[in-house]
Protein backbone atom coordinates (compact mmCIF):
# COMPACT_ATOMS: atom_id res chain seq x y z
CA UNK A 1 0.00 0.00 0.00
CA UNK A 2 1.41 3.46 -0.90
CA UNK A 3 2.50 5.81 1.86
CA UNK A 4 0.04 8.42 0.62
CA UNK A 5 -3.39 7.49 -0.73
CA UNK A 6 -4.62 9.99 -3.28
CA UNK A 7 -8.12 11.41 -3.02
CA UNK A 8 -9.74 12.19 -6.36
CA UNK A 9 -12.09 15.12 -6.83
CA UNK A 10 -14.98 12.67 -7.03
CA UNK A 11 -13.88 11.01 -3.77
CA UNK A 12 -13.80 14.43 -2.13
CA UNK A 13 -17.23 15.35 -3.48
CA UNK A 14 -18.71 12.06 -2.21
CA UNK A 15 -17.13 12.37 1.25
CA UNK A 16 -18.10 16.00 1.52
CA UNK A 17 -21.72 15.13 0.75
CA UNK A 18 -21.76 12.32 3.32
CA UNK A 19 -20.45 14.66 6.02
CA UNK A 20 -22.87 17.43 5.08
CA UNK A 21 -25.90 15.16 4.88
CA UNK A 22 -25.19 13.60 8.26
CA UNK A 23 -23.73 16.50 10.26
CA UNK A 24 -24.39 19.71 8.31
CA UNK A 25 -20.67 20.50 8.17
CA UNK A 26 -19.48 21.92 4.86
CA UNK A 27 -15.99 21.39 3.50
CA UNK A 28 -15.28 23.88 0.70
CA UNK A 29 -13.10 22.94 -2.26
CA UNK A 30 -10.07 24.56 -0.64
CA UNK A 31 -10.33 22.11 2.27
CA UNK A 32 -9.90 18.94 0.24
CA UNK A 33 -6.40 18.60 1.67
CA UNK A 34 -7.87 18.48 5.20
CA UNK A 35 -9.86 15.35 4.47
CA UNK A 36 -7.02 13.79 2.52
CA UNK A 37 -4.38 14.40 5.17
CA UNK A 38 -6.52 13.33 8.12
CA UNK A 39 -8.07 10.24 6.58
CA UNK A 40 -5.03 8.78 4.83
CA UNK A 41 -3.79 7.14 8.01
CA UNK A 42 -7.25 5.76 8.71
CA UNK A 43 -7.34 3.98 5.35
CA UNK A 44 -3.99 2.39 6.13
CA UNK A 45 -5.24 1.26 9.54
CA UNK A 46 -8.23 -0.41 7.89
CA UNK A 47 -6.01 -1.84 5.12
CA UNK A 48 -8.23 -0.18 2.54
CA UNK A 49 -6.48 0.58 -0.73
CA UNK A 50 -8.40 3.62 -1.98
CA UNK A 51 -11.16 6.07 -1.11
CA UNK A 52 -13.72 4.28 -3.27
CA UNK A 53 -13.46 1.28 -0.95
CA UNK A 54 -13.52 3.53 2.09
CA UNK A 55 -16.69 5.30 0.95
CA UNK A 56 -18.34 1.91 0.46
CA UNK A 57 -17.22 0.89 3.95
CA UNK A 58 -18.57 4.15 5.32
CA UNK A 59 -21.96 3.92 3.66
CA UNK A 60 -22.77 0.23 3.19
CA UNK A 61 -20.72 -1.77 5.67
CA UNK A 62 -21.99 -3.16 8.98
CA UNK A 63 -19.78 -0.69 10.88
CA UNK A 64 -20.87 2.45 9.04
CA UNK A 65 -22.24 4.21 12.13
CA UNK A 66 -19.10 3.55 14.16
CA UNK A 67 -16.87 4.50 11.25
CA UNK A 68 -18.64 7.79 10.69
CA UNK A 69 -17.92 8.63 14.33
CA UNK A 70 -14.28 7.70 13.85
CA UNK A 71 -14.03 9.72 10.65
CA UNK A 72 -15.76 12.70 12.21
CA UNK A 73 -13.36 12.68 15.16
CA UNK A 74 -10.45 12.82 12.75
CA UNK A 75 -11.67 15.53 10.38
CA UNK A 76 -12.89 18.01 13.01
CA UNK A 77 -10.87 19.95 15.54
CA UNK A 78 -12.13 19.97 19.12
CA UNK A 79 -10.19 23.03 20.25
CA UNK A 80 -11.52 24.22 23.58
CA UNK A 81 -10.53 25.12 27.13
CA UNK A 82 -12.02 26.26 30.42
CA UNK A 83 -12.92 29.96 30.54
CA UNK A 84 -12.34 30.42 26.82
CA UNK A 85 -13.03 34.00 25.69
CA UNK A 86 -13.30 35.35 29.22
CA UNK A 87 -14.67 38.81 28.24
CA UNK A 88 -17.77 37.13 26.81
CA UNK A 89 -18.12 34.93 29.88
CA UNK A 90 -17.93 38.08 32.02
CA UNK A 91 -20.94 39.42 30.10
CA UNK A 92 -22.79 36.21 30.89
CA UNK A 93 -21.81 36.25 34.56
CA UNK A 94 -22.22 39.94 35.34
CA UNK A 95 -25.07 41.02 33.09
CA UNK A 96 -27.15 38.17 31.67
CA UNK A 97 -27.07 35.70 34.57
CA UNK A 98 -28.14 38.17 37.32
CA UNK A 99 -31.15 39.20 35.23
CA UNK A 100 -32.13 35.59 34.68
CA UNK A 101 -31.72 34.63 38.34
CA UNK A 102 -34.00 37.51 39.28
CA UNK A 103 -36.55 36.52 36.62
CA UNK A 104 -36.47 32.86 37.74
CA UNK A 105 -36.51 33.46 41.51
CA UNK A 106 -40.03 32.05 41.84
CA UNK A 107 -39.30 28.73 40.12
CA UNK A 108 -35.60 28.66 41.11
CA UNK A 109 -34.87 26.66 37.98
CA UNK A 110 -32.28 27.55 35.36
CA UNK A 111 -31.57 25.62 32.15
CA UNK A 112 -28.51 26.12 29.93
CA UNK A 113 -27.56 24.36 26.71
CA UNK A 114 -23.94 24.15 25.57
CA UNK A 115 -24.29 23.00 21.96
CA UNK A 116 -21.33 21.22 20.33
CA UNK A 117 -19.62 21.16 23.72
CA UNK A 118 -16.70 18.93 22.70
CA UNK A 119 -14.94 17.49 25.77
CA UNK A 120 -17.02 19.48 28.25
CA UNK A 121 -14.89 22.49 29.15
CA UNK A 122 -17.58 25.00 28.19
CA UNK A 123 -20.58 23.53 30.07
CA UNK A 124 -18.42 22.90 33.13
CA UNK A 125 -17.19 26.50 32.96
CA UNK A 126 -20.80 27.68 32.90
CA UNK A 127 -21.50 25.43 35.89
CA UNK A 128 -18.64 27.02 37.83
CA UNK A 129 -19.90 30.51 36.98
CA UNK A 130 -23.44 29.67 38.10
CA UNK A 131 -22.18 27.99 41.28
CA UNK A 132 -20.06 30.94 42.36
CA UNK A 133 -22.84 33.39 41.46
CA UNK A 134 -25.39 31.59 43.62
CA UNK A 135 -22.97 30.73 46.42
CA UNK A 136 -24.79 29.21 49.38
CA UNK A 137 -28.08 29.48 47.45
CA UNK A 138 -26.96 26.87 44.92
CA UNK A 139 -28.62 24.00 46.78
CA UNK A 140 -31.95 25.87 46.66
CA UNK A 141 -31.89 26.00 42.87
CA UNK A 142 -32.45 23.39 40.18
CA UNK A 143 -29.59 24.00 37.78
CA UNK A 144 -29.67 21.96 34.58
CA UNK A 145 -26.79 22.35 32.14
CA UNK A 146 -26.90 20.21 29.02
CA UNK A 147 -23.77 19.60 26.97
CA UNK A 148 -24.29 18.01 23.56
CA UNK A 149 -21.95 16.91 20.81
CA UNK A 150 -22.02 14.65 17.76
CA UNK A 151 -18.89 12.80 18.89
CA UNK A 152 -19.21 9.96 21.38
CA UNK A 153 -15.45 10.05 21.98
CA UNK A 154 -15.35 13.61 23.30
CA UNK A 155 -18.50 13.08 25.37
CA UNK A 156 -16.82 10.16 27.12
CA UNK A 157 -13.95 12.49 28.04
CA UNK A 158 -16.43 15.12 29.19
CA UNK A 159 -18.31 12.73 31.45
CA UNK A 160 -15.05 11.67 33.11
CA UNK A 161 -14.29 15.29 34.04
CA UNK A 162 -10.51 14.91 34.17
CA UNK A 163 -8.34 17.38 32.26
CA UNK A 164 -4.70 18.12 31.57
CA UNK A 165 -2.77 21.37 31.93
CA UNK A 166 -3.67 22.58 28.44
CA UNK A 167 -7.43 22.46 29.06
CA UNK A 168 -7.20 24.62 32.16
CA UNK A 169 -4.54 27.01 30.86
CA UNK A 170 -6.95 29.99 30.94
CA UNK A 171 -8.56 29.06 34.26
CA UNK A 172 -8.10 31.53 37.15
CA UNK A 173 -5.94 30.09 39.93
CA UNK A 174 -8.65 30.53 42.58
CA UNK A 175 -11.06 28.54 40.45
CA UNK A 176 -8.49 25.75 40.06
CA UNK A 177 -7.98 25.60 43.81
CA UNK A 178 -11.69 25.52 44.61
CA UNK A 179 -13.16 23.33 41.89
CA UNK A 180 -10.35 20.99 40.83
CA UNK A 181 -8.25 18.36 42.53
CA UNK A 182 -4.77 17.98 41.08
CA UNK A 183 -3.29 14.54 40.52
CA UNK A 184 0.09 14.84 38.87
CA UNK A 185 -0.46 16.61 35.56
CA UNK A 186 -4.21 15.95 35.62
CA UNK A 187 -6.99 17.96 37.21
CA UNK A 188 -10.22 16.27 38.31
CA UNK A 189 -13.30 18.47 38.44
CA UNK A 190 -15.29 18.55 41.67
CA UNK A 191 -18.41 16.38 41.97
CA UNK A 192 -20.42 19.49 42.79
CA UNK A 193 -19.81 20.97 39.33
CA UNK A 194 -20.05 17.63 37.55
CA UNK A 195 -23.46 17.17 39.14
CA UNK A 196 -24.78 20.29 37.42
CA UNK A 197 -24.01 19.05 33.91
CA UNK A 198 -25.54 16.27 31.83
CA UNK A 199 -24.12 15.15 28.48
CA UNK A 200 -26.01 13.74 25.52
CA UNK A 201 -25.12 12.72 21.99
CA UNK A 202 -26.81 15.10 19.57
CA UNK A 203 -26.54 16.11 15.93
CA UNK A 204 -27.30 19.83 15.52
CA UNK A 205 -28.90 19.02 12.19
CA UNK A 206 -31.62 17.05 13.98
CA UNK A 207 -34.21 19.70 14.85
CA UNK A 208 -36.80 17.13 15.93
CA UNK A 209 -34.45 15.59 18.49
CA UNK A 210 -33.59 19.04 19.83
CA UNK A 211 -37.24 19.66 20.71
CA UNK A 212 -37.08 16.79 23.19
CA UNK A 213 -34.57 18.76 25.26
CA UNK A 214 -37.22 21.31 26.20
CA UNK A 215 -36.74 25.03 26.67
CA UNK A 216 -33.55 26.75 27.76
CA UNK A 217 -32.84 30.10 29.39
CA UNK A 218 -29.39 30.34 27.80
CA UNK A 219 -27.87 28.66 24.75
CA UNK A 220 -24.15 28.72 24.03
CA UNK A 221 -23.11 27.71 20.51
CA UNK A 222 -19.62 29.07 19.99
CA UNK A 223 -17.16 28.44 17.17
CA UNK A 224 -19.42 25.92 15.49
CA UNK A 225 -21.18 27.87 12.74
CA UNK A 226 -17.87 28.56 11.03
CA UNK A 227 -18.24 25.01 9.70
CA UNK A 228 -21.79 25.55 8.38
CA UNK A 229 -23.12 26.99 5.14
CA UNK A 230 -25.95 29.54 5.09
CA UNK A 231 -28.70 26.93 4.80
CA UNK A 232 -27.44 25.02 7.82
CA UNK A 233 -27.01 28.23 9.83
CA UNK A 234 -30.61 29.19 9.06
CA UNK A 235 -31.82 25.76 10.12
CA UNK A 236 -29.82 25.92 13.34
CA UNK A 237 -31.15 29.38 14.21
CA UNK A 238 -34.66 28.06 13.71
CA UNK A 239 -33.94 25.27 16.17
CA UNK A 240 -32.47 27.66 18.73
CA UNK A 241 -35.44 29.99 18.34
CA UNK A 242 -37.72 27.04 19.14
CA UNK A 243 -35.70 26.02 22.19
CA UNK A 244 -34.87 29.41 23.73
CA UNK A 245 -37.08 31.04 26.35
CA UNK A 246 -38.65 34.33 25.26
CA UNK A 247 -36.35 36.26 27.60
CA UNK A 248 -33.42 33.89 27.05
CA UNK A 249 -30.05 34.67 25.49
CA UNK A 250 -28.10 33.03 22.69
CA UNK A 251 -24.28 33.32 22.74
CA UNK A 252 -22.20 32.67 19.62
CA UNK A 253 -18.48 32.76 18.88
CA UNK A 254 -16.64 36.06 18.47
CA UNK A 255 -15.71 35.21 14.86
CA UNK A 256 -19.27 34.28 13.91
CA UNK A 257 -22.30 36.29 12.86
CA UNK A 258 -26.00 35.69 12.26
CA UNK A 259 -26.58 39.07 10.61
CA UNK A 260 -29.66 39.04 8.44
CA UNK A 261 -31.41 36.39 10.51
CA UNK A 262 -34.88 37.71 11.30
CA UNK A 263 -35.39 35.54 14.36
CA UNK A 264 -32.70 37.11 16.57
CA UNK A 265 -31.60 40.64 17.43
CA UNK A 266 -28.10 41.38 18.77
CA UNK A 267 -27.72 42.86 22.24
CA UNK A 268 -25.55 45.97 22.24
CA UNK A 269 -23.13 44.71 24.86
CA UNK A 270 -19.40 45.05 24.09
CA UNK A 271 -17.72 41.63 23.82
CA UNK A 272 -21.09 39.94 24.36
CA UNK A 273 -21.75 38.38 20.94
CA UNK A 274 -25.21 37.58 22.27
CA UNK A 275 -28.75 37.71 20.92
CA UNK A 276 -32.39 37.73 21.96
CA UNK A 277 -35.47 36.78 20.01
CA UNK A 278 -36.76 39.63 17.87
CA UNK A 279 -39.96 41.43 18.82
CA UNK A 280 -41.66 40.23 15.64
CA UNK A 281 -40.99 36.61 16.60
CA UNK A 282 -42.37 37.21 20.09
CA UNK A 283 -45.44 39.10 18.90
CA UNK A 284 -46.16 36.45 16.30
CA UNK A 285 -45.94 33.79 19.00
CA UNK A 286 -48.36 35.62 21.24
CA UNK A 287 -50.76 36.18 18.36
CA UNK A 288 -50.68 32.48 17.54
Amino acid sequence: MPATIAMTDKNFADLRKIIYDRAGIHFPDAKKYVLESRLGTRLQELEIEDYEQYIAFLTMGPFQTEEFQEMFNRVTINETSFFRNEPQLDVFEKQILPELLEARKASRRLRIWSAACSSGEEPYTLGIIVARSLGLRLSDWRIEILGTDISEKVLEQATEGVYGDYAIRTTPSMVKQKYFKQDGTNYALSDQIKGLVNFQLHNLKDRVAARRFGQFDVIFCRNVMIYFDDAMKEQLMGSFCDQLADDGTLFIGHSETIRGNQQFTPLTIPQGFCYRKTKTVLSGKKAA
